[in-house]
């Protein structure tokens, strides 16, 4: 078997039914789904994406990514996203590898093997899509192959994991990773200011105490956080409030009216007009659907 094979066997030998599988290794979850999927919204934590079969759709505000086999997605921040299986089947079911980034083996590395380039500052995007590489499966499948091996992991995990996070950082389209790696980059100035959202999503948004905890400007807080996220903070907040609400309806059985309060909002039509227009569907509807689909993956 050549690599991307090897990897195919390993994640569908641990991964028996549809849906995210926490591994035993720290910060790794394999993820598998037979048959293209509803669109879903998750919050995306800073993670690597490695799909070894299928297509998967990410849309970030207006901005769709789209990515397979042949290149990976990087979530440098948390985001709020709508993900879609696009390609998928019983025979060959979707499969993804997904490892959380640590931003402090990042940072030691960083320094370490410093990218002496020169290259015009640009903004990232939150989301990245880059090429992946066969010195990157090599060392996926290395820590893949430890949850054959469980005795192992706790000498050998940390090492591959560095492993994957070097090849990260010094391959072709580093520059979102490195500006991870920086403290006091603009990408984890906002990252500061996403934290603070998250924990007071329900509450008005004052661009101005935003923009403090970001240690920048309105109007160059603005012109960052809109390239990093694609959505203006206002923007942000309302999908933040839209993914608790569906987490409320869903698992707690919340009814719209009452999610839509918890999070926020004062007007029921208000919070089912922002819903219809983020997810497509009213929320009654949207929720329905889903927990069928959760029901029917146990």
């Amino acid at each position: 078997m050549n690599t991307l094979e090897t990897l195919v066997d390993l994640i569908d030998r641990h991964t028996q039914r549809d849906g995210s599988h926490i591994s035993p290794v720290p910060g790794l979850k394999l993820l598998r789904a037979s048959s293209p999927s509803m669109s879903m919204p998750v919050i995306y934590e800073p993670t690597l994406c490695l799909i070894v079969q299928g297509v998967k759709q990410v849309c970030l505000g207006t901005k769709t990514f789209q990515y397979d086999t042949g290149n990976y997605l990087i979530a440098s921040v948390e985001l709020p996203v709508v993900g879609t299986v696009i390609e998928a089947s019983s025979t060959e079911p979707y499969l993804c590898l997904q490892l959380d980034l640590d931003k402090r083996v990042l940072s030691d590395l960083a320094v370490r093997y410093p990218d002496h380039s020169i290259k015009a500052f640009v903004s990232p995007t939150g989301l990245a899509l880059n090429r992946t590489t066969a010195a990157l499966h090599n060392a996926a499948v290395r820590l893949a192959a430890l949850l054959d091996t469980p005795e192992d992991i706790d000498a050998l995990a940390p090492l591959i994991i560095q492993e994957i996070l070097y090849r990260l950082l010094t391959e072709p389209g580093s520059s979102l990773i490195r500006q991870m790696a920086q403290a006091d980059s603009r990408l984890n100035q906002i990252a500061r200011t996403i934290r603070w959202m998250r924990d007071h999503f329900h509450e008005p948004c004052r661009i101005e105490h935003a923009a403090k905890i970001a240690g920048m400007s309105r109007s160059t807080f603005h012109l960052h956080f809109k390239a990093i996220t694609t959505m203006s903070p206002i923007e942000f907040r309302t999908h933040l409030r839209m993914h608790e609400a569906r987490r409320l309806m869903v698992s707690d059985g919340l009814d719209a009216a009452s999610a839509g309060f918890r999070v926020g909002y004062e007007s029921p039509s208000q919070f089912s007009r922002d819903y219809v227009r983020l997810f497509g569907l009213p929320p009654t509807k949207h929720t329905g659907q889903l927990r069928e689909l959760f029901n029917a993956a146990r």
